[in-house]
């Protein structure tokens, strides 16, 4: 009889740490899930915000203005204008062609289109 109250009590012992250990492993993930979500949620908030910050950097006037001031662009006007026919060659006008005038109607005859 005290063989097997010696083998039910090492059963028992066994059981009670391998509660203990998969407890302890419960709790371990538990928090381990929790900084996730709360990484996933810093995560969202900063792309949320890097978003709104994309969306204000791509305004066409802050775009027109950064050309303008870096890039010393222009903007484009009849009188710098050069137009190109289909083989390449510049086309001189006397007068700058109508603003809904494409590039290949200003080609001289003969060109390819």
């Amino acid at each position: 009889m005290t063989r097997l109250s010696l083998v039910l009590l090492l059963g028992v012992l066994a059981s009670a740490l391998y509660l203990v250990h998969t407890q302890y492993e419960s709790r371990r993930l538990f928090t381990e899930l929790d900084r996730a979500i709360a990484e996933s949620r810093r995560l969202e908030t900063e792309h949320q915000r890097l978003q709104v910050e994309k969306r204000a950097q791509a305004t066409p006037l802050r775009v027109e203005k950064l050309a303008r001031d870096r890039l010393q662009m222009r903007t484009a006007t009849p009188a710098i204008t050069q137009y190109v026919a289909g083989d390449g060659t510049p086309v001189v006008t006397a007068a700058a062609p109508m603003a809904g005038a494409s590039v290949s109607a200003a080609a001289p005859r003969g060109a390819r289109r």
